[in-house]
């Protein structure tokens, strides 16, 4: 009794604690989880440094200017003495140099190799965006799985409440048929059993609920106790998109085109290296100014001022670099080729994995009607069964029986629902579909 008391105060206090909560749906969980999810912000950070990296500012086609100034002063004595023994002393002799240079150094022509560095640059940004989506697709497919997951535990503790109601009123009624003497003690006792069995179950159930949600909020970066009412609907695709979206799931399958771009950046770093065998040519220019004074009496002139423009072009031909530039041509052309058979391994796991979610996803929808079925059939049976043993006909083993085939259809039923749902999801994922449909 005291169990049936302690769950009967869980259920109205949950009732009353909920009643107070905002409903969460689907689409706000999404926009929950891209605005806070930890793994997002890290990935989309390092995509900012790919992004810097394949600016113009770090491309190699802006000249190079630099500057530099400086003054000098000086006051010395000096002391001569000549081979004629001639000699003669000057005190504080003061000299002043003020100077001030900027150059300009521009490569003209390098063999292409800054454009092959600039488009890989481009290339490692453009893969970087694809690997943020995919972080997001996979960050998504688990929310969804948690999220469901948690609309399946609360849809479950409903059932098993549901249970335990009829469980409870069939412990009513033995303990008034066992007052006026039209109930044996056994049948009382099995009845407590029951009771017990179903509330240690509906325990269970709240327990694992409150942890599913704790990890629901974990995926969203929100306070970890934070409650919700789920919009539990659940809503299928239509058989001609899923069918579009396996058509086309090799060309918006996220995976296979970062693949695609390591094709691409291997194929501009041989490029690249390539392009050293040739010589560069550069233009150089600068501006000079210079001005110097000194008061040594002696000296060809004691004031000198001078300025001027410079400029040319040079040649550099790096023509053998101790065999590093050949060594570094060779394992160019080993990554690109291991980047080609990275990509058809991944284009055949691709495959398999879209067949199988696929086969999986009309499959679950399957055993869903099947488990349909099976339900109105368990729940038909239940009521003959309950009409039967109101009137005495049925046993009390008969009828429990009975209500655990309804419980069970009940939980196979709920859990199907969202196998099949989270089987779509994970095609989705595959077919690179889940980021549009997620709102």
């Amino acid at each position: 009794m005291k169990e049936i008391f302690k769950i009967l105060f869980i259920t109205i206090f949950s009732f009353l604690f909920c009643s107070g909560q905002e409903k969460l749906t689907i689409s706000d969980a999404v926009k929950l989880t891209l605005e806070n999810n930890l793994d997002i912000k890290i990935i989309e950070n390092q995509n900012k440094i790919f992004k810097n990296n394949s600016s113009i500012l770090n491309s190699g086609y802006l000249p190079k200017l630099t500057t530099s100034a400086g003054f000098n002063k000086s006051n010395q004595n000096i002391e001569i003495e000549t081979p004629n023994n001639l000699s003669g002393k000057l005190d504080n002799m003061k000299s002043e140099n003020s100077f001030s240079n900027v150059s300009l150094q521009y490569i003209l022509f390098d063999n292409s190799g800054r454009k092959f560095n600039y488009k890989k640059s481009k290339e490692l940004s453009n893969r970087s965006e694809l690997e943020v989506k995919e972080v997001i697709e996979n960050t998504l497919l688990q929310l969804y799985t948690v999220f469901y997951e948690v609309c399946r535990l609360n849809e479950q503790k409903e059932i098993i409440r549901s249970s335990l109601e009829i469980s409870k009123s069939r412990l009513q009624r033995k303990k008034t048929k066992f007052e006026f003497g039209q109930s044996t003690k056994l049948e009382l006792l099995n009845a407590e059993v029951d009771v017990n069995t179903d509330s240690i179950r509906y325990l269970n159930s709240i327990k694992n609920l409150s942890n599913a949600k704790r990890d629901l909020n974990l995926v969203m970066n929100v306070e970890l106790n934070s409650d919700y009412i789920l919009d539990e609907d659940v809503v299928y695709k239509s058989e001609e998109k899923i069918l579009n979206f396996y058509n086309n799931a090799a060309e918006n399958n996220t995976k296979l085109k970062i693949y695609n771009k390591s094709v691409d950046i291997s194929g501009y770093e041989l490029k690249s290296i390539r392009s050293t065998y040739l010589p560069t040519i550069g233009l150089i220019g600068s501006y000079d100014w210079n001005e110097s004074t000194n008061d040594n009496p002696y000296a060809f002139f004691n004031k000198n001022i001078y300025d001027g423009i410079s400029g040319g072009l040079n040649l550099s031909w790096d023509i053998f670099n101790t065999g590093k530039r050949i060594t570094a041509n060779k394992n160019a052309k080993v990554r690109l080729e291991n980047s080609k058979i990275e990509k058809e391994k991944a284009n055949l796991i691709f495959q398999k994995e879209l067949n199988n979610s696929f086969e999986t996803y009309k499959n679950n929808l399957f055993i869903l009607k099947v488990q349909e079925q099976s339900l109105n059939t368990s729940n038909n049976n239940f009521l003959r069964n309950l009409e039967k043993y109101d009137i005495g006909i049925v046993t009390t083993i008969e009828f429990r029986a009975a209500q655990i085939n309804l419980l069970n259809a009940k939980l196979a039923r709920n859990t199907a629902m969202y196998d099949a749902k989270l089987s779509e999801l994970a095609f989705l994922k595959i077919s690179g579909q889940i980021i549009s449909n997620s709102f």
